[in-house]
């Protein structure tokens, strides 16, 4: 089964903020995105409004044609703004005001009331719900009994020791904690997505991991969009995803 693909679009926004123009939009960005291969969109409504603007969300949810996915706080303005947007998924995701991006899981424990009172509206809604978290056993469990349908797979420490000058044997050990916590998500009734750092270079072995049924990538996306253009930058992730299952050991061998 081929991994879905969601595109997060933020740093179209970004470009666009910079000089208050009206372009590039992101919803154009999108519908290119779409057009390319990717089986949804990613949009996070930050509270400072650092890249995607409200209008943006409007826009994308009566604009695209595959899945909205909207990365967002656990707050009450923005239970709100997702319960009258009404995207396919929900997001929860950590947010600190001073990070250039989201950094770390999300802390389902300390913030349990609000992920649970998120959960509530998304059930009522139809909405499906997906928690930004840690690959270890903790989050996992709390995330499930907080009321999440899936979780996406913090993979920021895996693409640090990828990089150049990182540690294979920390790359390696990371992985391991990634198909761990595949394993423990299925077990407890989960989706399992994966995000964070991830190119066309690195998401291959992450592809490769049985049960992950999709990813979420933006920054690299983007970055390889200035160089070729933004439909060859997501033809070229598909197809390393597609090089990732191709290495999945075969049904009843190694699975979840």
């Amino acid at each position: 089964m081929a991994v879905r693909l969601h595109v997060n679009i933020d740093h179209v926004a970004t470009v666009r903020n910079a000089r208050g123009t009206a372009y590039p939009d992101p919803l154009f960005a999108a519908l290119i995105c779409e057009a390319a291969g990717a089986d949804g969109i990613t949009a996070h409504l930050r509270e400072d409004r650092r890249h995607i603007r409200d209008d943006d969300v409007e826009r994308l949810r009566a604009g695209i044609a595959t899945r909205l996915n909207l990365e967002m706080a656990a707050t009450e303005e923005m239970i709100g703004i997702a319960e009258r947007v009404r995207p396919d998924v929900i997001t929860l995701v950590p947010e600190r005001r001073e990070e250039r991006t989201t950094e770390g899981g999300l802390d389902v424990v300390g913030q349990r009331a609000a992920v649970e009172a998120c959960a509530i509206m998304a059930r009522r809604r139809g909405i499906k719900l997906s928690l930004f978290i840690a690959p270890d056993a903790a989050a996992v469990i709390a995330s499930a009994e907080a009321g999440a349908q899936q979780v996406e797979f913090h993979t920021g420490e895996y693409c640090h020791a990828t990089a150049p000058g990182g540690s294979p044997a920390r790359a390696a050990e990371e992985l391991r904690r990634l198909v761990d916590a595949t394993r423990r998500a299925h077990a407890a009734g989960l989706e399992v997505a994966a995000g964070h750092g991830l190119t066309r270079h690195n998401v291959v072995d992450v592809a490769a991991i049985e049960g992950l049924v999709e990813v979420n990538i933006g920054h690299s996306v983007i970055a390889d969009a200035v160089l070729f253009g933004l439909d060859r930058a997501v033809r070229d992730l598909r197809a390393a995803l597609d090089r990732g299952t191709r290495l999945r050991p075969p049904p009843g061998r190694g699975g979840p």
